[in-house]
């Protein structure tokens, strides 16, 4: 068994190597251009929703009021008629990138600590590079990855959205899971 705190620069480095990664492939590749469409006709829609004071929150359209509602002979007129969907308000102003950035690094972070958690009681000092691999990168596959499928199950995401959310989650697995192997504490 390993202490969780002799897994401390595993568990910083891989948040820092996760990071970049993550800033690699969001500004450098051209993989994510594509998840957010332009709605036609922006400013009208943007201007009405300013007149009826939508603030910040989650909102479903058509949203009925109940489950029974929801089977109702008007509500599925209303979704027949369309369009259905989900939208997210943002607070007013440009979007906050350094808050955004540092919940990225802490969340980083977490998903790294229970890397370390898990490997710690299941590993011993000295496990091969594979073994630990396959044990941190099995949580940082869930932390990382697995996550995205519910925005396309519930959210109605594209899946190719979501495939290129796994392929990111993918990659910072494999960054994870190779800084665990390689600072993993030798037998004494």
């Amino acid at each position: 068994m390993v202490a969780l705190a002799e897994l401390w620069l595993p568990i910083l480095l891989s948040a820092v190597f996760v990071f970049l990664a993550s800033s690699v492939i969001h500004m450098a590749l051209p993989i994510h251009k594509s998840d957010f469409g332009k709605l036609p006709s922006e400013e009208d829609i943007l201007e009405k929703m300013r007149g009826h004071g939508v603030s910040r929150g989650s909102y479903m359209f058509p949203c009925p009021e109940s489950m029974k509602e929801m089977g109702s002979p008007e509500m599925v007129e209303k979704y027949n008629k369309g369009p259905v969907g989900y939208v997210t308000i943002l607070p007013n102003g440009p979007p906050a990138m350094s808050k955004s950035l540092v919940q990225w690094f802490i969340y980083c972070l977490i998903v790294g600590v229970f890397c370390g958690y898990i490997g710690s009681f299941s590993l011993a000092p000295g496990a091969a590079f594979e073994m630990v691999f396959r044990v941190t990168g099995t949580i940082a596959l869930l932390g990382y990855a697995i996550g995205a499928l519910l925005e396309s199950i519930w959210k109605g995401q594209s899946w190719v959205t979501t495939g290129k959310f796994i392929f990111d989650g993918v990659v910072y697995m494999l960054v994870t899971a190779a800084t665990f192997g390689w600072l993993w504490p030798s037998a004494a």
